[in-house]
């Protein structure tokens, strides 16, 4: 049959493929981007903008906590002339006048694309592609101001992308002057709209929450508003790290062993993967082993001398040895046999070896390999003489009580059988291989005998054999060999993956923390309850993760519609394709109405006035795509998200239930507060007896905690009544407007004239506490308690 292709050859064919081959070149990365801005970012005007403000407000929280400077950012948006003008400054180090070009004017030029270490940034590509952006839209190079902290002026630079070549333009350089003391302040014009201006302001918004040590100034034509830091603490330091064992694919890993200066696989182990020392490699090389040599099959020796006469066979293998020396390698190999339930053949020539040089050494003569050789042999064929009835003690353990003996010794003697047809008489087999000669057995079985053996049967079976097999000690192929077989490679990584391994270590990532988080949402929202998680570290493609969740609850948060849902990725505020996104799947996917929130079918957002905020910190963050707007669905990840909202959700709910405890509490409370006091008047008039103590009533009856004020001449005491079932510790402030002077156990402070006193009582349950001072008896008193709850507190002071 005549091809498409050699018909084209036909009639000058030739001269069509050197014409396609003149007209195919490469092309740069800028030229690409040029043609493909939507990949990045910038497919709108109305999400341009965003995209621009974004890349450069994360180049500036990135050079600012590297240098160890609390970020104070300005970020200024002007409609000049039907284009948009966008101004980002920072107090951060600067960047050196060589390299500002290249930040600013070259795609994929950058420092962390190889660091194992979180950074907002990664590929070089985030800021230079908005400076693209601007030149393609407007025509007008982006204006870019940096200044050191050397002590030098400010350097002032207009420059452009020659897209043909990735390479900057500089069309203006000039010293310049700025009244910052170090910083870079970037400008460019580009078309855009505010159509997007909730998601420009969500990006502020959320920024400022997900980094609470960052100022931040946002102006835009109709709006401004400030952030201010609430902590001094900056994110902690990163520290660059080696892959994990248990992330890492095959071409990685063929990779790093072409590329690696390790001769041995424990060496190469140690000293390109972290948490790998040495115990972890001879563990890693142990399953490695039994993946490339397979294991081998430890049988049970003879266990008399009648079953099987080791000595005599021994004895007859040493050969041109003195009688009294045969005798003794004899007799202490099958000692040593009688004291083993089982025994591999890499065993008994341990054993032998080291009996031949004990018996070498009494004697004074020589056993060579020949004689040793021999006499492993001979002990071996005894060992292995009746395998099948050592098949048949493993399957019947094995195997239910259901199956009758003649089932279980059919198999059992089928598989003795596959061992005795083995070419390798060691006996060593791969996991692998051995399911194959169970199968084998069992099909024949069931053939042959009409019984059957089901798949957990013989699973069961497998693992009782493989359990008593043993790692050989053959060392593992070299570092060159490995590299070369992309099979022992895989065999290698499986073993990796399989090794128990420590997670990786933290210091490579720098989460926002469950202190911080909260102080973040505290900031921005008013609720009534916060809660936050943080995951220990987890792996994904051997970049470690964290995963962080908080939940504001309640408060001055809009009780309508669904939950308000915050993502992050590396302290980055995610706020396009939602419906892309990963944290969004698994929030969907939680059963919220478990945890108190109300849930339309069961699964999606769900209602009620809570703020959800997620996080991912990597070292790599899998992106669906190039403009880093949402974290792809890795079931490693999935599952971290998942574990962090469900524990944040049993703390919500555990809020929830006893706010609806205490609104239980507190409608008794009302009806008897209401009850009480024409029940006490009555009572007073038909006993003649003075009022009750309406408060003190009340709290006795609802096991409250009451706090009492007397005055006599210039005492004053606080008494701390717990009738509650549980322990106490308030903290009890009283305000006065006369002098207490110092009394025991309380903090003073005077503040415009009255003072302030605290205690910090423990009052267990039935007991009283007392608070004394001394002032002024026609003082003012005020009196506050925290750390109870308003429903369980009565106040009669």
């Amino acid at each position: 049959m005549t091809s498409f292709q050699s018909q084209l050859g036909e009639g000058g064919g030739d001269s069509v493929a050197e014409e396609l081959a003149e007209s195919q070149r490469s092309i740069s990365i800028a030229e690409f981007f040029e043609k493909n801005k939507q990949m990045l970012g910038f497919d709108s005007g109305a999400k341009a903008l965003v995209t621009a403000v974004k890349e450069a407000v994360d180049n500036a929280l990135d050079a600012t906590e590297e240098a160890g400077i609390l970020p104070d950012i300005y970020v200024e948006i002007e409609e000049v002339g039907g284009y948009y003008r966008l101004v980002v400054e920072d107090n951060g180090p600067g960047i050196t006048k060589e390299q500002v070009p290249k930040v600013f004017g070259k795609l994929l030029y950058g420092s962390r694309f190889h660091t194992r270490a979180q950074t907002r940034g990664q590929q070089g590509i985030g800021i230079s592609a908005a400076v693209l952006y601007s030149q393609l839209t407007s025509g007008k190079p982006a204006k870019i101001t940096s200044k050191t902290e050397n002590g030098g002026g400010a350097r002032y630079f207009e420059l452009t992308i020659d897209t043909d070549t990735n390479e900057p333009e500089i069309e203006v350089e000039s010293d310049a002057t700025w009244e910052r003391p170090h910083g870079t302040r970037i400008e460019v014009e580009m078309e855009g709209n505010m159509r997007a201006r909730r998601q420009l302001h969500n990006y502020i918004k959320y920024t400022a929450v997900v980094n609470p040590h960052a100022r931040v100034e946002f102006h835009e034509p109709n709006d401004s508003f400030k952030f201010e830091r609430a902590t001094d603490e900056l994110p902690p330091e990163t520290e660059e790290i080696r892959p994990h064992p248990h992330g890492v694919e095959l071409g990685t890993l063929l990779k790093m062993l072409d590329g690696t200066e390790s001769y041995s696989l424990s060496g190469f182990l140690q000293e390109e993967f972290t948490r790998v020392g040495a115990k972890t490699a001879t563990s890693v090389l142990d399953n490695f082993r039994d993946r490339q040599f397979g294991r081998e099959i430890a049988w049970q020796p003879p266990r008399t001398r009648d079953d099987a006469d080791v000595e005599a066979a021994v004895s007859d293998a040493v050969v041109n040895k003195s009688a009294s020396a045969t005798t003794a390698i004899a007799e202490r190999l099958a000692d040593a046999l009688d004291g083993r339930e089982r025994i591999a053949h890499a065993e008994l020539v341990d054993s032998v070896i080291e009996l031949a040089d004990e018996v070498e050494a009494e004697f004074d003569e020589t056993f060579g390999a020949t004689v040793r050789e021999n006499a492993i042999d001979a002990a071996w064929n005894e060992i292995v003489a009746d395998r099948a009835a050592d098949c048949y003690r493993l399957v019947d353990e094995a195997t239910t009580s259901r199956k009758d003996d003649a089932a279980v010794e059919g198999l059992a003697r089928r598989l003795a059988d596959k061992f005795d047809e083995q070419e390798d008489v060691r006996n060593r087999v791969t996991r692998d291989r051995l399911r194959e000669f169970v199968d084998r057995a069992a099909e024949a079985t069931e053939e042959y005998d009409d019984a059957t053996f089901g798949e957990t049967a013989r699973e069961n079976v497998v693992g009782a054999v493989w359990d008593r097999a043993v790692t050989v000690p053959d060392d593992p192929p070299k570092v060159k060999r490995t590299a070369d077989d992309r099979d022992t490679a895989a065999r290698l990584l499986d073993a990796m993956r399989e090794t128990d391994i420590l997670a990786p270590p933290t210091d490579c990532l720098a989460p926002i923390s469950e202190e911080l988080v909260l102080a973040g949402l505290k900031k921005e929202y008013g609720a009534d309850f916060y809660t936050s998680v943080t995951r220990d570290a987890a792996v994904h493609g051997g970049d470690p993760f964290v995963v962080e969740v908080g939940i504001a609850y309640g408060g001055e948060i809009e009780a309508e519609g669904g939950a308000e849902v915050l993502r992050f990725a590396n302290r980055v505020p995610l706020v396009y394709q939602r419906g892309a996104c990963a944290t969004v799947d698994v929030l969907k996917n939680v059963n919220w109405r478990n945890y108190g929130l109300d849930q339309p079918g069961g699964s999606g957002m769900p209602n009620g006035p809570a703020v959800i905020m997620v996080h991912v910190a990597s070292t790599s963050v899998p992106f669906t795509s190039e403009s880093k707007d949402a974290v792809a669905n890795i079931p490693e990840i999935e599952d971290e998200l998942r574990l962090a909202l469900q524990e944040a959700g049993r703390t919500l709910q555990s809020h929830l239930k006893k706010q609806r405890s205490l609104e239980k509490r507190r409608r008794k409370q009302n009806v008897i507060a209401d009850i009480l006091p024409e029940m006490a008047e009555k009572l007073s008039e038909v006993t003649g007896r003075e009022p009750l103590n309406v408060g003190d009533s009340l709290a006795r009856i609802m096991n409250n905690v009451l706090v009492e004020r007397t005055v006599e001449d210039s005492t004053v005491r606080l008494s701390i009544h717990n009738f509650g079932g549980t322990n106490v510790s308030p903290d009890v402030t009283e305000i006065v407007s006369a002098d207490p002077g110092e009394p025991a156990d309380a903090t003073v402070v005077e503040m415009d004239g009255e003072w302030f006193l605290k205690w910090s009582p423990d009052v267990e349950s039935g007991d009283t506490a007392t608070l004394e001072y001394e002032t002024d008896p026609d003082a003012e008193f005020d009196v506050s308690v925290d750390g109870i709850e308003a429903e369980k507190l009565t106040l009669n002071a």
